[in-house]
């Protein structure tokens, strides 16, 4: 695929469906007994979702030999972003009213909130080095080496998830199940891929 821009628009517009059926049910009032716990679980489902996809596009590129696929990471990696911002924003608004003085005490009483609040910071720089210009003043395996963090991001983000459900845990152990399918992939490269008999065409090179 040469030209992806309608795809790349394409990805745009489902990216912000979510958002926007959201705000909607939150207009019509269709958001359970607790709005807050609504939205909080929605928006930090998303992070999750797009994080996770984000993931999976250099296996699934080197494994169906799609190489445009890798155009459409960065947008997929900024949604997880924009979703994370929305669930941390959700938190420092309608739970804390902005008081930010109360957040390190409450960070404290709630483990889980400071492995999510990390899982966030951990991706910022991310979104903040996404652009060809900060590729360029990195360099492209500088560039390389600090997008890894995003491995960490997601195993925060699934730990934080199954901390914060306290009783049913399938969701949170599929997330788990599927992020460790993706880290999983990467470490038989990283260790296999020199062994003979293996093909190279499933070989992502990151």
């Amino acid at each position: 695929m040469k030209d992806t821009r309608f795809a790349k628009l394409v990805l745009l517009v489902n990216g912000l469906v979510p958002v926007t059926l959201l705000l909607w049910d939150v207009y019509r009032k269709q958001v359970g007994a607790n709005p807050l716990e609504f939205v909080t679980r929605t928006t930090g489902m998303l992070t999750l979702i797009f994080l996770l996809i984000s993931l999976a596009v250099t296996p699934l590129r080197r494994i169906t030999g799609l190489n445009w696929l890798v155009r459409f990471r960065r947008m997929l990696g900024l949604f997880a972003f924009f979703y994370g911002s929305l669930h941390l924003l959700t938190y420092v608004a309608f739970d804390r009213f902005f008081h930010f003085t109360t957040i390190p005490g409450d960070v404290l009483k709630r483990p889980f909130i400071a492995i999510g609040m990390t899982a966030f910071f951990l991706m910022l720089p991310l979104a903040i080095t996404s652009t060809d210009k900060m590729v360029k003043r990195l360099g492209g395996k500088r560039w390389a080496r600090l997008h890894k963090i995003v491995y960490l991001a997601g195993i925060l983000g699934v730990l934080h998830y199954y901390m914060l459900v306290k009783s049913d845990v399938r969701l949170p152990l599929t997330f788990a199940f599927v992020l460790a399918l993706l880290l999983g992939f990467r470490l038989f490269v990283k260790y296999y891929s020199a062994a003979p008999g293996i093909s190279s065409s499933v070989i992502p090179r990151r």
